[in-house]
């Protein structure tokens, strides 16, 4: 036990909804709004210090929770209303704990507020896992938030013996015996990091992709994003299901952007493919990169990562493993990663990457990212769509974490509105003209930032 364990005074939640600016198709699903979770914590230690922190994330149902049986909007209600009760039934909680003892006492109620919504509601679908993590995530950056502002410094140089009262075996096994995650976090973020900008499956790579523009003062072409805000990174999301248009979207995307860097005198550039899940079988992706080395070899060269090719359930059978495929390119799980467990297991099947997430909740991805570091494993950090506060923790995220190269950040894209106020105080995270945000700023007490 600790002096700087804290208690529980108080947690309160808001929502916010916003409107895309343009619609964004991934895996077959097109997203044109998002609801935002908001959580503030007030926490006491037990020598008398107190701190309110703040957690922000969107409800990104669409892609956590994919329903033949229920609505879109049934789905984002039942997260919603997921999101309140662990809020409810966390603020009667007592005692005394850092915020990794906290959120694991969280998740292992998860599943049971879970029931208690489809009780309610009067579904009979599970609730996958994977929307418990993300509509209670919101409570777990408040709660770490909250912690580092009590103390005066950020959350990320909390990490260690000196705050934790068990070391990381106690979450991630007896291969962690004695070591803590201060071993596998930076305290101070690093200085840049480069931005991963989408191309979604509905945008408009040429002039005579717009049907009309929309004028709003935002690049609205590949080209004009490129030579707008300076990008070196993009990630494709591709269809998964038509190899003709895969390979077709990927050579013009190639074509383009070899010309915008060209003209910016710029000579490398990186690309990153995400299927969300639509591929058979290794097979399609196999005959991808063959088709990719045919038809475009620069852009197969500039490939950095392939993500999650096939479905999220890595229990189904036929297994489906990726073992040919890493050894051409580090293949990472996504939408599988939601516990230990399913890291473990997909090294088992041949991926050699994870991809974290602060909307799975701030210590799954912390826990996950040592995880992945001691096994060896390829990191990249992704944003669900973040905009205002739920981006900066994302990107406060990447930058503390020491093998993750580049971070991924598509609000500006879709919803810039969701950004006012948090763009002006921070210019250098929501301003982009060098391709890369000055991560640097994000060393402020909790988070990295202030909401």
């Amino acid at each position: 036990m600790k002096n700087t364990d804290i208690a529980i005074k108080n947690i309160a939640s808001g929502i916010e909804n916003y409107t895309y600016r343009a619609p964004m198709k991934f895996g077959g699903r097109v997203v044109d709004s998002v609801t935002i979770l908001n959580v503030c914590a007030e926490v006491e230690s037990r020598d008398g210090k107190r701190g309110v922190g703040y957690g922000s994330m969107t409800m990104g149902n669409a892609w956590a929770w994919i329903s033949s049986a229920m609505t879109n909007d049934q789905t984002l209600s039942a997260m919603v209303d997921f999101g309140q009760k662990v809020r409810e039934w966390a603020s009667t909680l007592s005692g005394f704990h850092h915020p990794l003892e906290w959120c694991q006492q969280f998740s292992q109620h998860y599943q049971s507020v879970a029931d208690d919504v489809r009780e309610e509601v009067g579904f009979s679908e599970a609730f996958p896992r994977l929307a418990q993590l993300v509509a209670a995530s919101p409570l777990e950056a408040a709660m770490f938030d909250a912690y580092g502002k009590m103390l005066g410094r950020s959350s990320f140089q909390l990490l260690g013996p000196d705050f934790v009262n068990t070391d990381l075996s106690a979450y991630l096994g007896d291969d962690f015996q004695g070591e803590y995650l201060e071993q596998y976090v930076l305290p101070h973020p690093k200085k840049r990091m480069p931005l991963y900008h989408l191309v979604g499956g509905l945008d408009p790579l040429t002039e005579a992709d717009i049907p009309k523009r929309l004028n709003d003062g935002l690049p609205e072409t590949l080209e004009e994003w490129i030579l707008a805000d300076g990008l070196t990174h993009l990630k494709i999301k591709l269809n998964g299901e038509d190899l003709r248009q895969d390979v077709e979207r990927c050579v013009a995307i190639e074509t383009i952007t070899s010309a915008a860097q060209s003209q910016r005198g710029v000579k490398e550039w990186y690309y990153s493919a995400d299927f969300n899940e639509k591929c058979r079988d290794e097979e399609y992706v196999l005959e991808w990169l063959r088709k990719m080395e045919e038809r475009s070899p620069h852009m197969l060269a500039c490939l950095q990562y392939i993500e999650q090719p096939t479905n999220r359930d890595l229990k189904a059978l036929p297994r489906v493993e990726m073992f040919r495929v890493a050894r051409q390119r580090p293949v990472v799980i996504d939408e599988s990663l939601v516990d230990l467990e399913s890291l473990l297991l997909s090294r088992e099947l041949g991926y050699s990457g994870v991809a974290l997430k602060a909307c799975k909740g701030h210590s799954e991805a912390l826990l996950m990212g040592a995880a992945a570091q001691k096994y060896g494993l390829f990191l990249c950090v992704q944003d669900l769509t973040c905009p205002g506060a739920s981006f900066l923790h994302s990107a406060s995220l990447a930058a503390h974490i020491p093998t993750v190269a580049a971070i991924e950040g598509n609000g500006r894209q879709y919803c810039p509105c969701a950004n006012a106020g948090y763009a002006e105080k921070y210019p250098e995270i929501f301003r982009i003209s060098d391709g890369s945000i000055q991560t640097e700023v994000l060393d402020e007490p909790g988070l990295g930032f202030t909401f």
